[in-house]
């Protein structure tokens, strides 16, 4: 089975809450929300695949020196086996902005269980507890 290396950040406003994107029409697992982020490519770092990926899809900047590793997923899928570092990440430059069709919403981590998100997300909402 593939091992797929993806990289994701929950993005931390001031008011503690962390930002959510909604998969959109067209993609697998359409409709479940999930942590901004994407693939890591071949002899790419996570971080600079993170900072390349929050780029592309909410048009932000970000340093590798803002990105905290915080906590990791594991999760087996039918077809793929997901490992998926989550990195903390409260400082940025720009507005996020939804450029792939997406939704976007800040959530507090206590009501991140009342959005659909994939099974691989759903063990990190424990840690953001504790952190937020």
């Amino acid at each position: 089975m593939k091992t797929l290396l993806v990289a994701a950040a929950a993005l931390i406003d001031r008011d503690g809450r962390v930002l959510l994107a909604q998969r959109p029409e067209g993609k697998n697992m359409a409709g479940l929300w999930e942590f901004p982020g994407g693939k890591v490519e071949e002899g790419e770092r996570p971080e600079d695949a993170l900072i390349r990926e929050l780029k592309e899809e909410l048009t932000i900047d970000v340093t590798a020196a803002c990105l905290a590793p915080f906590v990791f997923a594991s999760h087996t899928y039918d077809d793929f086996h997901l490992l998926m570092p989550l990195y903390v990440c409260r400082k940025w430059d720009g507005i996020p902005q939804a450029v792939e069709g997406q939704v976007l919403k800040w959530v507090f981590p206590r009501d991140m269980r009342d959005y659909p998100m994939p099974p691989a997300d759903l063990p990190l909402i424990p840690h953001l507890m504790d952190l937020l």
